[in-house]
């Protein structure tokens, strides 16, 4: 995989083993993963040191520190973080994440296989799937997407922000992937490759500059690809919408050759093995989000395989969310923005599409 400057653009070479360069600058690679980060100077020179000395743990722990800008949560301890970084080939996934202090969002990662945001980004690529060979995603998270893909063949590359992020998915996830850390307001290190599937799941509605990012990710996609944009919140929504949200005529001054679902519709393909029906912009209050693909070319597929249903060899272990007689929440937030909505709830159907039973990492526990 060849990298770009995040700030010239230039080709960005190995000029060790742990860094990449372009004249006047250099990049820190930890554990694989490149270090574009724009606005953390700083930290890049701490990590470059750290290499350079030949202490890649300490490194790590540097990279570990670091979050987005619009994080609210409990800064990392090094203590912990030097543990995390020790015992990383035995710890559990969400043993990993306690020791990064990811309070909430710990709980969203470590459940998100059954959520309902996540099963319809899930049926809204599967209804659009066209073998893909490549595919890039913007704000990966740890990996939960780029799972399922890997399993199925597919060359991908996750971008975050957080290094954490990619770094957990790299580890516990979707170790299949590569991942690239880099500011998506900034110069994309990806800018010269092209990809069969590009996708944004859940995070395109909190980018900076979004008809710009909106363009990159349409000229990431390769001729005959897809892109796929999933949870765009509506504004109209009753009760309020659940993070930065745009107004129906908004989003499609954003999206204006778009395929667009309401994510309800998705779920209710994925539950029945249908083929979602798409809908179209508006201000309809019971509609919480949006998905769209572009381009709106080929009629959506049913969704009766592919990335709707567990791989073949998947291993199966019933949802940590189940209780004997109550579901166990991991929070009342959680509860609240997904409980509505949760398929795992019903005791009918089938167990692997209503997400009663799970395909777990390994190390999930």
């Amino acid at each position: 995989m060849t990298y770009c400057s995040p700030l010239s653009g230039r080709p960005l070479v190995a000029d060790t083993p742990h860094s990449l360069a372009a004249p006047g600058e250099r990049w820190p690679v930890v554990d694989g993963i490149p270090y574009l980060r724009t606005d953390s100077e700083g930290l890049v020179a701490v990590a470059l040191d750290h290499l350079d000395a030949g202490c890649p743990d300490d490194a790590l722990v540097a990279l570990l520190t670091d979050q987005d800008a619009w994080w609210t949560g409990p800064a990392t301890d090094l203590g912990e973080l030097k543990q995390l970084v020790r015992e990383r080939d035995t710890l559990s996934l969400r043993a990993a994440m306690a020791l990064l202090r990811m309070g909430p969002v710990a709980d969203y990662f470590a459940h998100r296989w059954s959520d309902p945001t996540y099963l319809a980004g899930l049926a809204l690529v599967e209804a659009h799937w066209r073998q893909p060979d490549t595919a890039f995603e913007l704000a990966c998270g740890i990996g939960h997407y780029l799972r399922e893909l890997t399993a199925r063949g597919v060359a991908c590359v996750g971008a975050d922000v957080v290094f954490s992020k990619c770094w957990l998915a790299k580890h516990w996830v979707a170790p299949a992937a590569d991942y690239v850390v880099f500011d998506a307001a900034a110069k994309w290190p990806v800018a010269a490759q092209r990809y069969d599937l590009v996708a944004c799941h859940d995070a395109f509605y909190f980018l900076p500059d979004q008809p710009r990012i909106a363009d990159l990710l349409r000229e990431a996609v390769a001729p005959g690809g897809v892109l796929a944009v999933s949870h765009v919140h509506n504004a109209a929504v009753a009760g309020g919408a659940m993070g930065p949200a745009r107004a129906g005529a908004e989003w499609a001054k954003l999206f204006p050759n778009a395929g667009v679902y309401d994510e309800r519709e998705l779920r209710r393909a994925l539950l029945a093995g249908d083929a979602p029906v798409p809908t179209r912009w508006s201000d309809d209050p019971a509609i919480e989000a949006w998905s769209i693909v572009e381009p709106d070319g080929n009629a959506p597929r049913l969704l009766t395989g592919g990335l709707a249903m567990p791989v073949a060899d998947a291993v199966l272990v019933p949802n940590p969310l189940l209780g004997d007689p109550e579901p166990r929440w991991p929070s009342e937030r959680y509860r609240a923005e997904y409980g509505a909505a949760a398929t795992w709830l019903s005791d009918t159907g089938d167990a692997a599409r209503h997400r009663r039973v799970l395909d777990l990492p390994a190390r999930w526990w």
